[in-house]
């Protein structure tokens, strides 16, 4: 029996600010219709300031896209402290969890459980902070969360604003397997893998890559990145 396999993506579209300075909600648009994903998480899609509006018209991303976005507690945006998630019409939505993460910035996680073609699935979106020690602080209430969760394939994406391949992300890799399928920031002269994607041993990932399009390199200062997957077998 052939596996059904699915893409997940992960973009910090730093509000549609490019790195042209033009702010163009339609680019970061294209980019993501661009990824062919089945699940895209994306960082910084709500301004900073006021009731944190969307960074892209709430009434166009599906249309644009292809993908519907899932709700957040704000008539305003798409995003949870910035994070939000984006998936495929074909998905039925389960529950969503929005949590407040420890840590000097302010930074949250959405945790959204669906079925996808039959496969159930958690996704994490997340966006850590800058300082390592938030970070530690901020993946140890994550991984405290699962622990009291039912158990579902898990994946965790987002832009971990570590700069080391080697260090600074153990309390996540004692629980799951950390893809950084290329080098994301900065997209004019990428030189970090900055964002990255978790997944637990109930997936098994087929290929991965960085998105280079001319698009995405003028439209953030991060580029996205995507993995394939499917079950692992077995389950």
């Amino acid at each position: 029996m052939t596996q059904t396999t699915l893409r997940i993506a992960s973009y910090n579209m730093r509000k549609a600010m490019g790195t042209d300075r033009k702010r163009d909600p339609d680019r970061i648009m294209r980019v993501i219709q661009t990824l062919n994903a089945d699940i895209v998480v994306l960082q910084e899609a709500d301004m900073r300031l006021g009731p944190r509006p969307s960074a892209l018209p709430v009434d166009q991303v599906t249309a644009q896209t292809g993908l519907i976005a899932v709700p957040v507690p704000s008539e305003v945006s798409i995003g949870w402290h910035g994070n939000a998630v984006l998936l495929s019409p074909d998905a039925k939505l389960v529950d969503v969890k929005h949590l407040n993460l420890p840590g000097i910035e302010p930074r949250g996680a959405m945790v959204v459980d669906f079925d996808l073609y039959d496969i159930p699935m958690r996704i994490i979106a997340t966006h850590l902070g800058l300082m390592r020690r938030s970070r530690r602080a901020q993946l140890s209430a994550l991984i405290a969360h699962l622990d009291e969760q039912s158990q579902r394939p898990t994946l965790i994406a987002g832009d971990m604003n570590e700069w080391s391949l080697n260090v600074g992300l153990g309390r996540l890799a004692h629980h799951f397997e950390i893809y950084a399928p290329g080098k994301s920031y900065h997209a004019r002269l990428p030189l970090a893998a900055l964002d990255r994607i978790a997944v637990d041993a109930a997936l098994n990932v087929t290929d991965g890559g960085v998105c280079e399009t001319d698009d995405a390199r003028r439209a953030s200062d991060h580029l996205p990145i995507w993995l394939d997957f499917t079950q692992s077998a077995g389950q």
